[in-house]
């Protein structure tokens, strides 16, 4: 076990290359999984839930060629997928147990070999999360669904037909199966209200280059035209907007000035409306978005909503810069209904949080104080860092496999722009 050790205090200042997003790279590996020919995604994080999607694609036969780095370390590596042999079409417990997106392969096999079993999957334990929305996506296309034994079992040997999806919310990986099915569903797919999220449209920009016919993505109706079969394609993927936004919190908590480089303002547009809002400055620059603090802020309110409202994997961060800004602020989490894991960790470092269901009020102290704490899901491991970089003293935060889940080389980006973190033998 390992763990990161923060001296808090430092203002940051400088440039902060921003990954490939883990939320859009996911989805994408699964892919190839609808073609017999190579697709080569680039600009992919070093990440540990990419380690676990490519750990179940060898397992179902999928050859991996890491083609290296792209210019600097902490740039971005491709890896060409070649899925021309699948030779098992079961994702078992011990690997999809490590992460949720496991559930993206259920889709793509289904359409391209007309059966997956799938383990029912895990991930972060940020709320009841059902899958319900993913099969009956599926069921509407004509698959048939089984769960048995902690399995989910679909068929559809004589394929796909299309149809009509319905979601009654808005539902990201739901909305990524259903497109990668329906890419290869005879007939005319609709899915109505799906998610609208970036990732979504990046996924259905690399689909047609992969040959799948799609239109509305970004809207509130998806048209798809089932194709005959989907060739092989080169794609990059989309920009971290979760990343970038974690660093625009560091930045204004520290009174920082940080560049974002590569980040896109169009896709985190909710989290910087709201930075400036308190009293961040915001500005577009040619090679990415620059955040910086006028050295004061805001307290402030957010409800987290599916996109474009406020994202809920920002929500964490949010309240560690509530924690320090002076007055009260609220935070609404309307996605998860267990999403608060971090309030109690925040508090040994001093801050003033009150949570009432769905609700936490955060009242800004002077100083947060250096403390042993633990990192609960992905997000919060994020929170618990920017908590740090403010703290008086040191701040021990244990259980690092959440944080290498979703942010590449963390230590590394936060030294070059001043920040006092090593990771150490827990």
């Amino acid at each position: 076990m390992e763990k990161l050790i923060i001296t808090g205090g430092n203002r940051l200042e400088g440039t902060v290359p921003i990954s490939g997003a883990k939320n859009a790279a996911l989805p994408l590996m699964c892919t190839p999984l609808l073609t017999g020919e190579p697709v080569t995604l680039t600009n992919l994080p070093r990440l540990a839930d990419i380690t676990t999607l490519s750990d179940l694609l060898n397992h179902m036969g999928v050859g991996i060629m890491i083609a290296g780095a792209n210019g600097s370390r902490m740039k971005g590596r491709s890896l060409t997928f070649d899925a021309s042999n699948i030779t098992d079409t079961v994702a078992p417990y011990d690997i999809v147990r490590k992460m949720r997106a496991s559930i993206l392969v259920l889709g793509p096999l289904v359409a391209r070999v007309g059966e997956a079993i799938v383990s029912l999957p895990g991930g972060c334990a940020i709320g009841n999360r059902p899958i319900d929305l993913h099969l009956k996506a599926l069921e509407a296309l004509g698959a048939n669904i089984d769960l048995e034994q902690g399995y989910v079992r679909a068929s559809a040997p004589k394929g796909l037909r299309g149809g009509i999806i319905d979601f009654p919310i808005p539902s990201v990986g739901a909305t990524e199966n259903a497109l990668m099915a329906a890419a290869l569903a005879k007939g005319t797919t609709v899915i109505n209200n799906p998610a609208r999220e970036p990732e979504i449209v990046d996924l259905a920009d690399c689909l047609r280059a992969m040959g799948a016919q799609i239109e509305g993505d970004g809207s509130d109706k998806i048209t798809i035209e089932g194709v005959d079969h989907l060739h092989g394609a080169t794609h990059a993927v989309m920009p971290d907007r979760v990343e970038a936004g974690s660093y625009a919190v560091a930045a204004l908590m520290t009174k920082g000035n940080l560049l974002l480089e590569g980040a896109r303002a169009h896709d985190m547009q909710a989290a910087l409306d709201l930075i400036s809002e308190i009293g961040g400055v915001v500005s577009e620059e040619k090679s990415g978005v620059r955040v910086k603090s006028n050295g004061h802020l805001n307290c402030f309110g957010l409800k987290t909503e599916p996109f474009p409202g406020f994202p809920t994997d920002m929500q964490a961060q949010f309240m560690a810069l509530a924690a320090v800004v002076e007055g009260k602020s609220s935070i609404m989490e309307a996605i998860f209904e267990n999403r608060f894991m971090h309030v109690p960790e925040l508090c040994r470092l001093g801050a003033d949080i009150a949570v009432s269901g769905s609700e936490a009020i955060i009242t800004g102290v002077n100083q947060l104080k250096g403390a042993q704490v633990m990192a609960t899901d992905l997000r919060a491991s994020m929170c618990l860092v920017l908590a740090g970089l403010v703290a008086e003293g040191e701040t021990h935060i244990n259980r690092l496999y959440h944080l290498d889940r979703g942010y590449e080389h963390l230590e590394e980006k936060l030294r070059f722009v001043g920040a006092e973190v090593d990771r150490v033998p827990g």
